[in-house]
């Protein structure tokens, strides 16, 4: 449908991303069973409709509409998104997110500076689930990808481990687009300042079990359960999107937003065709957008990036 190739990976990042996201809707702080048939039910705490995706892929859009007239990301429309998301008083929001959106900022610096002030546990997985068109609007210019995932990860979640979460998975998910592989995860890491942490972290996601990183509401986590699921699943065919999607949603809890997470990498690798076609048709949330319509989302943002 899509085509194959570099257009059909720029798709993907948008339709993995929602896709996966719609997918562990349904499943949202549950564990299913190694039996349970996973698939787009919808339904969970929130009532979701099949194939209707939530927070994390509304806020991945705000991103990506503010990256349509590129080139790069003009923050205070990131922060204008997330302030109209906010107001439309969605079902789902995490407490971080909502404390800072609260503010109604009318600025990405104001709104910067409110992430800034809060104190406590500011580690959430929030800004992560998001960051995936970072990538599509940096595609030609790998330090600035870098640098843009950082300062979109910041309107909201200041914490360092959060905003290298962002850096490591956006530059992964370019990576991806260009290469076709999950090489650019292990690449950041290697130059990262905080190097030696995350080796430590990939390593355990690649060798251990959910068991290992059960808390992945936390970005630490969270990460960890994306790269689980996407290294411990068989990669040698398409179908390896999928399976690396359910596997997230079997790793339980926040389902919803691991499974995006791994859905923006899983779609920059294998393309937009690779999302089951039953579930791409199903697709579609705030602000009001249907599967259908993500692809050529995804290709405006690449173009006007290059």
């Amino acid at each position: 449908m899509y085509g194959s190739g570099f257009s059909d990976r720029v798709a993907g990042v948008l339709v993995g991303t929602a896709a996966g996201d719609a997918l562990g809707a349904g499943y949202e702080f549950t564990r299913p069973g190694p039996d349970t048939v996973i698939g787009m039910i919808g339904g969970g705490v929130f009532d979701w409709a099949p194939g209707e995706w939530t927070d994390d892929t509304s806020m991945a859009l705000a991103v990506a509409l503010a990256a349509v007239h590129g080139p790069g990301i003009d923050l205070d429309a990131v922060a204008a998104g997330f302030v109209a998301w906010f107001d439309s008083r969605p079902p789902d929001i995490g407490n971080q997110t909502r404390q800072v959106l609260s503010a109604r900022s009318s600025s990405a610096p104001a709104m910067q500076a409110v992430a800034m002030s809060l104190t406590g546990r500011t580690g959430g997985n929030g800004s992560l689930m998001r960051t995936a068109p970072v990538a599509l609007a940096y595609l030609d210019d790998a330090e600035g990808c870098i640098a843009a995932a950082g300062r979109v990860g910041l309107l909201t979640h200041a914490d360092e481990h959060a905003v290298e979460a962002c850096k490591i998975w956006t530059s992964a998910i370019r990576h991806a687009v260009l290469s076709a592989d999950f090489g650019g995860v292990r690449e950041y890491v290697s130059r990262s300042p905080q190097s030696a942490y995350w080796t430590e972290r990939l390593d355990e996601a690649e060798h251990g079990t959910p068991d290992d990183f059960p808390n992945n509401g936390w970005v630490v986590h969270a990460l960890q359960t994306a790269w689980w699921a996407i290294t411990t699943t068989d990669q040698s065919t398409p179908e390896h999107l999928p399976l690396a999607l359910q596997a997230c949603v079997r790793a339980g809890n926040d389902t919803d937003t691991t499974a995006a997470i791994a859905g923006g990498l899983l779609g920059a690798r294998w393309g937009a065709s690779a999302v089951p076609a039953e579930w791409r048709a199903m697709l579609h949330g705030y602000p009001g957008l249907t599967g259908a319509d993500l692809p050529d989302l995804a290709l405006r943002i690449a173009t006007s990036s290059r």
